[in-house]
């Protein structure tokens, strides 16, 4: 009979020392992964308050006056429905804003409703 002492495998400092070098990956990745993941979400804002100025401005050029509120747009089929802020997760916490130094009323512009700050140190409401 042949001994066992030519089994196959690895050892457990082996095993140890490849767990400790993956661990060190993660923790390097980590940082660039959770930027990644925000400069998504500044992305994704952008996009969203862009479509929404567009479409107040389509509101206003067709009835010469602002909507009332986001979901007259909805409502009028100028969009499908009101995006949702990637920052808050909700549709209902836009900042609007009424046109200045008129008695109109309306949506004459929208901000985001997070009190976050973005990457390059602007706060999201004031985007």
């Amino acid at each position: 009979m042949k001994s066992s002492l030519g089994k196959k495998g690895f050892t457990l400092i082996e095993l140890m020392i490849v767990m400790t070098i993956i661990g060190i990956l993660v923790s390097i990745a980590q940082p660039n992964f959770q930027k990644a993941i925000i400069r998504a979400k500044e992305t994704s804002l952008r996009r969203s308050l862009f479509v929404l100025r567009d479409v107040i401005d389509q509101y206003y050029a067709d009835h010469g006056n602002y909507p009332e509120t986001l979901e007259t747009l909805v409502e009028e089929h100028y969009i499908r429905a009101i995006p949702e802020d990637p920052f808050t997760r909700s549709r209902t916490s836009w900042i609007v804003i009424a046109p200045e130094g008129s008695e109109e009323s309306g949506v004459y512009d929208v901000h985001s409703g997070s009190d976050l700050v973005a990457l390059n140190g602007t706060p999201y409401n004031e985007w």
